[in-house]
C-alpha cells in the first residue's frame, strides 16, 4: 500500500513510507476505498511488509540515498542492517557486470545545482559532498563514495547488508528499534485512528530480529486490531501462544485440506516412480538438508558468513577451542562451514528463544552427528547460539527461517515429483495423505486455539493453484496406471533429468489446458530453481532445447496429445470433484476464508507470475448474477460441472453468504460418521447447524459401485441443501446417493433457515466467522448464547 518502487506490480518494495503509492491513486484512493467497503459491510485488511524496503532505484528512496551519500554519518544509517567492518567502512553494491567499473559513467552535475551524480546504466547513485573535483575519472570518484560497486556474483558471500532472502534490491531494515518502527509505521497507525484500515497482515515475520517484540509493538499502535502473520509451521509445530495475533494466513489449512484428497494407496507406486527416476531412493530430510546445505553455501553464504563472523570474536567461542590453527585460535573457515551445517538441520523455519529451544538443539545435534569432523567447533559455538541475548543467537535465528524458505521452498520442491501437488508452501511431501480422523482432528483444534486464523487454498505464493493440485491429486488414485502414462509420455518426448520431467507432466497435466507460452515460462523457471540440469546463472541450452521440446510436443505431436486426452477422460471429472470439495471444506471448516483473486471459479495456475495473471471479473459477475437470478430467486436450472465457471462459483458464493448471514450457525466442529459400502469417501461435518459434505477418492467411489446405500448419520433436522435447493426430511439419515446427486458436494442448512425462521442472524458473538475486521469484535463462550437448535444439536450429538 505504501510507495513503491515505480512500477512496482506487487508493492513489497517499499520505497517511502510516509504515503499511499501514488501510481495505486495515493492517500485519497484509500480512503475513498474504505468508505465504499465499510459502506458495503466489508473490512480492509492490508498487507504490510516490515523486513526492507527496495532499494533497486536509490534516487526515490530517501534513505537509501542519504546511506548512500553520507554513509555512517547519515541520519538514517541505523535504520539498515550493515556490518561497516566487513565492507571496510564502505556499503558493498552489487550491481556490475562483467565490465565492472567501465560500466559506470560519471555525470558530473551542472551549474544550476544538481550534485555530480554515477550512474550504472540509467540508474542514479549520489556522491558524498565534496568528492568530485574537475578531471577526476570514474575510479578515483568511485574510490571516494561510502559504497563500492561490486560484481553482481559477490553478493552471495561478500554482501555486508542484509536483505529480504537474496533479493538485492531489498535492504532490510531493523524496526526493533523504535525509530525505525515509529518512522515507517507512522502512516499505518493514523490508518486505525482514522477508522480506513481494520486489520493487517503481517509479511515474513520470521526475518525480524524480535518477532514477538514487533508484533507487540503492532497491537499498541492499532490497538489491538485483527492481526495475521505470514509464518510457516511445519507439521506438528505450533505457532507461538505468546503473540498477539489472530493467526496465521492458513498454509498450515491448505495442507491438510489437500491431503484428506489425496488416495493413501498412490503412495506405494508413485514413490516407486520416483526412486526408479532418481536411480535412487532419497528420503525427504536428506534431500531437504542437501538442499539448504547448498543455499546457506550459496545465495545465503553472505548471511552465514556474517554470523560467523560474530563467533570468530567471541572469546568463549576462542577460548575453548579444542581443534585449533597455529595462532591457537579456530579458523573463519571451520566456523563458516559449521554453521552452514546448523542452519541447513533446522526441521523447522526458526526459534523464537527462550522458545522453542529444542528445535536449535535438535538441529546442533543432528549437525554434529552428520559432520563429527566439526562436531568440536559445534560444542564451542553452541552456548552462543542458546543464549537469547547473543547476537549470534539473534542472527541464527534471522538466518534459518531464509535459509529453509529457498532451500526447501524455491530447490527442494522442484526437486522431487511422486506427487507434486504435495510440494506446496506449509506442506511437507512427506506426508502423504491424512486420514478423515486426522483432518477431524486438525478442525478441532483450530476451532478451539485459533478461531480467526486465516485459511487458504491458493495464494500469490503457492507453487501450483486449488485446482491444478486438485487435478494432481487424482494421480494418487491412478498409482500404477499415472506411471504407464508417463513412461509413454517419456519415450515420446525425452528427457534426460526424468525427475524434473514427471514434475513437468503432472504440471502440465495439472494446468490443462494452460497455453503454450505459459507452459513454457513454468518449464524455465521450474527447472533453473530445481537447480539439478540448469541454473538461472548458468542455464543449461542443450538441456532447456530438449525441456522446451515435451512442452511443444503436448500441443503438436499427436500422439502425446493422445495420451493427454485420453488422461483427460479419467481424471476431468475427479478433478472437479476434488477441486469442489477442497473449496466448501476451506469455506466452511474453522477459521476465516481467504479467496484469492479469481479462484472463486476454475483456476489452474502454476507458481508466479502464472498466478498473477488478470482476473477477468466482468465474466465472474456475469456467471454470478446468472446463478443468483433476475429476482434473486437463483438460477433457471442447476450449472453443469465443466470448464465454465459456474459450479465452482455457485459453491463460493453460497458457502461465504451462509457464513455472512449466520454465523450463529458455525459456532461448533463435529464430524459426521457414514456407514455403508462407501462410507471411506464421504467427508462431513456439522458446524452447529450448517452440514458440509464433500465427495473425497472419486475414482475409487466409481469402482466400488458408487454410494449404493452409503449413509450420513446426522440430528434428526429437515434440512435444505443451499446448492441445490433439495429438501431432506428430518425423520432419517442422508442417503448420500440422493444428496449427491448433482454435485459431489452439499451445503446443508435447517429447513428454517431458508423458511425465514428459527435461527437468529444477529447473534454473532460466538462464531469462529464473525468479521474478525470489523470494530470492536468480541468473543464468548458459546454456552452464553446458544440457541434452542444448537442445544438440540449438542444434545443429539451422540444420536450421530
Amino acid at each position: 500500500m505504501l510507495q513503491a518502487e515505480p512500477g512496482s506490480g506487487h508493492g513489497y518494495d517499499v520505497v517511502d513510507h510516509t504515503h499511499v503509492d501514488t501510481e495505486r491513486g495515493g492517500d485519497d484512493a484509500l480512503r475513498a476505498l474504505a468508505e465504499a467497503a465499510h459502506a458495503a459491510g466489508l473490512g480492509v485488511l492490508v498487507d504490510v511488509v516490515p523486513n526492507h524496503v527496495g532499494v533497486a532505484t536509490p534516487a526515490v528512496n530517501p534513505w537509501w540515498w542519504s546511506l548512500l551519500e553520507h554513509g555512517q554519518e547519515s541520519p538514517v544509517a541505523w535504520a539498515f542492517d550493515i556490518d561497516w567492518a566487513a565492507g571496510e567502512g564502505r556499503i558493498r553494491v552489487p550491481v556490475l557486470d562483467d565490465r565492472l567499473l567501465d560500466a559506470v559513467t560519471l555525470d558530473a552535475g551542472s551549474p544550476d545545482g544538481k550534485a555530480p551524480r554515477l550512474l550504472v546504466g540509467e540508474t542514479e547513485y549520489p556522491t558524498a559532498p565534496g568528492t568530485v573535483q574537475d578531471g577526476d575519472d570514474v575510479e578515483a570518484v568511485h574510490a571516494r563514495q561510502h559504497y563500492e560497486f561490486v560484481h553482481w556474483k559477490r553478493a552471495d558471500s561478500e554482501l555486508n547488508y542484509r536483505r529480504f532472502f537474496a533479493v538485492n534490491t531489498l535492504a532490510a531494515i531493523r524496526v526493533e528499534e523504535p525509530e525505525v518502527f515509529a518512522a515507517s509505521h507512522g502512516v499505518i497507525g493514523s490508518w486505525f485512528r482514522d477508522g480506513l484500515v481494520d486489520g493487517l497482515r503481517i509479511d515474513h515475520p520470521d526475518g525480524l530480529y524480535d518477532p514477538a517484540g514487533y508484533l507487540d509493538d503492532l497491537a499498541d499502535l492499532t490497538g489491538g486490531a485483527y492481526t495475521l502473520v505470514e509464518k510457516i509451521l511445519e507439521p506438528g509445530e505450533l505457532l507461538p501462544s505468546s503473540w498477539p495475533v489472530d493467526g496465521t494466513t492458513g498454509y498450515d489449512a491448505l495442507g491438510f485440506i489437500d491431503r484428506v484428497f489425496v488416495d493413501p494407496a498412490g503412495e506405494a507406486p508413485l514413490t516407486a516412480l520416483e526412486d526408479r527416476l532418481r536411480g535412487e531412493h532419497v528420503s525427504w530430510q536428506d534431500l531437504t538438508h542437501r538442499t539448504r546445505r547448498g543455499i546457506a553455501d550459496g545465495i545465503l553464504n553472505s548471511e552465514v558468513r556474517r554470523l560467523a563472523r560474530l563467533l570468530v570474536v567471541d572469546p568463549a567461542v576462542q577460548g575453548g577451542a579444542t581443534s585449533v590453527s597455529a595462532s591457537g585460535s579456530v579458523s573463519e573457515d571451520r566456523i563458516v562451514d559449521a554453521v552452514a551445517e546448523i542452519v541447513a538441520s533446522f526441521e523447522v523455519y526458526r526459534t523464537y528463544l527462550p522458545e522453542g529451544i529444542h528445535h536449535l538443539i535438535e538441529a546442533l545435534q543432528v549437525a554434529a552427528e552428520a559432520r563429527p569432523d566439526l562436531a568440536d567447533v559445534i560444542d564451542r559455538i553452541a552456548p552462543a547460539l542458546c543464549d537469547a541475548d547473543d547476537a549470534a543467537a539473534i542472527r541464527l535465528q534471522q538466518t534459518s527461517g531464509m535459509v529453509m524458505a529457498k532451500g526447501v521452498e524455491d530447490t527442494a520442491f522442484y526437486r522431487t515429483s511422486r506427487l507434486s501437488s504435495l510440494s506446496e508452501v506449509g506442506g511437507d511431501p512427506s506426508v502423504f495423505s491424512v486420514t478423515l480422523d486426522e483432518f477431524h482432528a486438525a478442525q478441532r483444534e483450530r476451532l478451539a486455539s485459533w478461531p480467526h486464523a486465516m485459511t487458504t487454498l491458493t495464494t500469490h505464493d503457492t507453487k501450483r493453484s486449488e485446482d491444478t493440485r486438485a487435478r494432481i491429486a487424482v494421480l494418487a488414485e491412478l498409482g500404477e496406471e499415472w506411471t504407464a502414462t508417463f513412461d509413454r509420455l517419456n519415450a515420446l518426448a525425452p528427457l534426460e533429468d526424468g525427475v524434473f520431467a514427471n514434475l513437468l507432466w503432472q504440471a502440465i497435466v495439472g494446468a490443462r489446458p494452460a497455453s503454450r507460452e505459459r507452459l513454457h515460462a513454468y518449464a524455465e523457471k521450474a527447472s533453473r530453481e530445481a537447480g539439478d540440469s540448469t541454473t538461472w546463472t548458468e542455464p543449461n541450452e542443450s538441456f532447456e532445447r530438449q525441456m522446451h521440446a515435451i512442452v511443444d510436443a503436448a500441443f503438436d505431436d499427436p500422439a502425446v496429445v493422445a495420451e493427454l486426452d485420453a488422461l483427460d477422460e479419467q481424471i476431468d471429472a475427479a478433478g472437479w470433484s476434488n477441486g469442489l470439495g477442497a473449496k466448501i471444506l476451506q469455506l466452511t471448516a474453522p477459521g476465516v476464508p481467504d479467496v484469492y483473486q479469481g479462484t472463486e471459479a476454475w483456476d489452474r495456475s502454476l507458481v508466479d507470475p502464472d498466478n498473477r495473471r488478470p482476473v477477468d471479473y466482468a465474466e465472474r459477475r456475469h456467471v454470478l448474477a446468472s446463478l443468483d437470478g433476475a429476482d434473486d430467486d437463483g438460477p433457471d436450472a442447476l450449472p453443469g460441472i465443466d470448464l465454465g465457471a459456474a459450479a465452482k462459483t455457485l459453491v463460493t458464493s453460497r458457502a461465504l453468504r451462509v457464513r455472512r448471514d449466520h454465523p450463529e450457525l458455525f459456532t461448533r466442529y463435529v464430524p459426521l460418521d457414514a456407514t455403508g459400502p462407501a462410507a471411506d469417501h464421504v467427508v462431513a461435518f456439522d458446524r452447529g447447524g450448517v452440514v458440509t459434505v464433500a465427495t473425497r477418492l472419486p475414482l475409487g467411489l466409481r469402482a466400488v459401485g458408487g454410494w449404493a446405500d452409503t449413509l450420513l448419520h446426522v440430528v434428526p433436522v429437515e434440512r435444505v441443501d443451499l446448492l441445490t435447493g433439495r429438501r431432506f426430511p428430518a425423520d432419517r439419515d442422508l442417503l448420500l446417493d440422493e444428496v449427491l446427486t448433482d454435485f459431489p458436494v452439499a451445503l446443508l442448512v435447517p429447513a428454517d433457515v431458508v423458511d425465514g425462521g428459527g435461527h437468529d442472524a444477529t447473534d454473532t458473538s460466538t462464531s469462529d466467522s464473525t468479521n474478525p475486521t470489523a470494530a470492536n469484535t468480541t468473543t464468548s463462550s458459546t454456552e452464553d448464547t446458544e440457541t434452542d437448535a444448537q442445544a438440540e444439536v449438542e444434545i443429539l450429538e451422540g444420536h450421530a
